[in-house]
C-alpha cells in the first residue's frame, strides 16, 4: 500500500482554481524544504490537497527532485481527482497519510456537486459533527 502526503492548497481560492492551476501545467510541481524520510514508500501515492480545513482532492505523485537551492520539488500529475471531503486540521508543510486513512475518490455515480462543500464540512468538523 502506498504512502500519501497532505499539503495545504495555500493561496487557492477554491477547488476550481486549484484544478485550473494543476491542469495548466505540463507537470505540476510544488516545493518543500526537506525530502520526506519515507520517500521510498510513496511510490504510487498521491498528494492530498487541503482547502479550508478539508481534504478536497488528490494529485498522483510522480516523484521528488532536488532543486539547485537545496529545496526539493514534489512532482505530480497535472490533475485533481475529487475525493469524498474529509475534515483535516491545517498544518505547515506536508504530513504523511496512510492508504487506509485516505479518503476515497468520488466515483462516476457521484458528481462533485452532490457532496457537501469544503467550507460546510469544515464548519461541521469544528462542531464535532463529522
Amino acid at each position: 500500500m502506498p504512502l500519501h502526503m497532505t499539503k495545504i492548497a495555500f493561496g487557492t481560492e477554491s477547488a476550481a482554481t486549484l484544478r485550473a492551476w494543476l491542469e495548466s501545467q505540463e507537470e505540476a510541481r510544488t516545493s518543500t524544504r526537506y525530502l520526506p524520510k519515507r520517500v521510498d514508500e510513496m511510490a504510487g501515492g498521491s498528494l492530498f490537497w487541503i482547502h479550508q480545513h478539508t481534504i478536497i482532492g488528490r494529485s498522483p505523485l510522480i516523484g521528488f527532485e532536488q532543486r539547485e537551492d537545496g529545496r526539493h520539488w514534489i512532482r505530480m500529475e497535472p490533475r485533481l481527482i475529487a475525493v469524498h471531503p474529509r475534515a483535516k486540521r491545517a498544518h505547515q508543510g506536508w504530513r504523511y497519510l496512510s492508504d487506509e486513512d485516505a479518503p476515497a475518490d468520488l466515483d462516476g455515480a457521484i458528481a462533485e456537486g452532490d457532496v457537501m462543500p469544503a467550507r460546510l464540512v469544515g464548519e461541521l468538523a469544528k462542531l464535532g459533527l463529522v
